[in-house]
């Protein structure tokens, strides 16, 4: 059932995630992110890209950019970004 509402939330369309450094930071991002209209969405972090437990924020491919440029003029630190 959840993998239907992610589905829905992006249109099937190609994701990524973004990796915080913290929690903190991944919930800041989500909140600045969806102040912008950013579609995302807070999900565990992948056992394959992290052995960490923590979230990470699930967006779609074509606006990593855009939010990667959110997060900086926000001061909102990252770690990387990765396909999903």
């Amino acid at each position: 059932m959840r993998k239907t509402r992610e589905r829905d939330l992006f249109g099937g369309e190609p994701t990524r995630v973004a990796l915080f450094y913290s929690t903190h930071y991944a919930i800041r991002a989500e909140k600045v992110a969806g102040e912008e209209g950013l579609k995302v969405k807070l999900i565990p972090i992948p056992r394959h890209l992290s052995s960490d437990c923590g979230v990470c924020l699930r967006h779609l491919a074509s606006e990593s950019d855009l939010l990667r440029r959110i997060l900086e003029s926000k001061g909102v630190e990252y770690e990387r970004f990765e396909d999903y």
